[in-house]
């Protein structure tokens, strides 16, 4: 493994009290919310909700070095059937198009081919952030023919074409495990020419710079991993490391903090703040509360509207209108070509 959880390690910062405030004593970086003003842009709301996106919990077969969720094999909270079925009724709502799952490994949750199957069944786009390595553990083999009998878009974490670098961040191994999980997947038809079976790749950045150009980096994972081991992909999308949880702890520890932040209040980009997922999208913890984003999630930043915190009170209309909770995390969402669950938010 890349690392111990946060958790496992008794850190200060599995608590995300500590976390906010760490990011309070920059005092050097702006409030996001000035940063808006100063910009002349109003505060973030919800401009609709699209997109239904379920931790499905923390429970993981990796333990990688910049997870900010501190998800990892020792972790056990995973959502209850209680919350999945609350979870699916505010799905079939018709103003919800996608429903993406997330974790840790989502596929770990014993629930996770039940939500899959019903959001089909309600003709829901549906997404798998999928780490890859599970897909060649005991008991999960089967998973690339379930996820493409039931059309499921793969958007699959590989940090890196290069062996080192990703086994830097993943774990000792993790790169040729990823290898060979991409291969079963072309296998059963994801990413391959004239394939109605999407598979995404991710990147985000091994060291402490922000993710290059998206188009040059696909164009360059496309010829390393199709020269080197035959693979296919339907395309690639950069993520920006946020400042929480392990990396943060990792930017503490390198003393790199103030430097990171600095960097990301440098790069802001009004043109991305339209686009930040957050506006169209709910995200729900294992234990069926709300947030505006997966990231405030783990700092638990929970929705602006108390009497709608739980997946139990949902109501579509209210949360479709809400304002979004923001802190000097938000940054990592703004700067550059911006980032997002889908990626680069402003590109050429």
């Amino acid at each position: 493994m890349a690392s111990l959880t946060l958790l496992r390690q008794q850190s200060k910062l599995a608590d995300p009290r500590e976390q906010l405030r760490i990011l309070d004593t920059q005092e050097h970086v702006p409030r996001f919310a000035d940063q808006l003003e100063q910009h002349q842009l109003p505060l973030l709301q919800a401009a609709t909700l699209e997109t239904l996106q379920v931790n499905l919990g923390r429970l993981c077969n990796m333990t990688c070095e910049h997870c900010h969720v501190d998800a990892g094999p020792d972790r056990r909270e995973i959502m209850q059937i209680e919350n999945v079925e609350h979870c699916l009724r505010a799905l079939a709502h018709p103003g919800f198009e996608t429903l993406d799952l997330t974790g840790g490994a989502p596929e770990m949750n014993p629930h996770f081919r039940l939500m899959v199957t019903r959001g089909r069944e309600m003709g829901k786009r549906i997404i798998d952030r999928c780490n890859l390595t599970i897909l060649l553990a005991p008991g999960y083999q089967d998973l690339p023919e379930f996820l493409a009998s039931q059309e499921v878009e793969i958007v699959a974490s590989l940090p890196c074409y290069l062996e080192e670098n990703t086994d830097a961040q993943r774990g000792s191994g993790a790169f040729q495990k990823s290898i060979q999980a991409l291969q079963r997947l072309n296998e059963v038809g994801y990413g391959v020419a004239d394939s109605s079976l999407k598979l995404t790749l991710v990147y985000n950045p091994v060291g402490y710079s922000l993710p290059p150009y998206q188009g040059q980096l696909e164009a360059a994972y496309r010829e390393q991993l199709r020269t080197r081991f035959g693979i296919e992909f339907t395309n690639l999308i950069t993520i920006t490391n946020m400042p929480i949880s392990r990396y943060l702890s990792e930017l503490v520890e390198q003393d790199r903090l103030e430097a990171y932040m600095s960097r990301l209040v440098e790069a802001f980009n009004p043109e991305t703040v339209p686009g930040v997922m957050c506006r169209s999208l709910i995200s729900v913890d294992w234990e069926g509360y709300l947030y505006d984003c997966d990231f405030n999630q783990m700092l638990a930043l929970p929705v602006s509207l108390p009497e709608r915190r739980h997946i139990s009170d949902f109501d579509y209309a209210s949360l479709a209108e809400r304002k979004i909770v923001t802190q000097r995390h938000c940054y990592g969402c703004t700067a550059g070509a911006g980032s997002s669950c889908g990626g680069a938010l402003n590109t050429p």
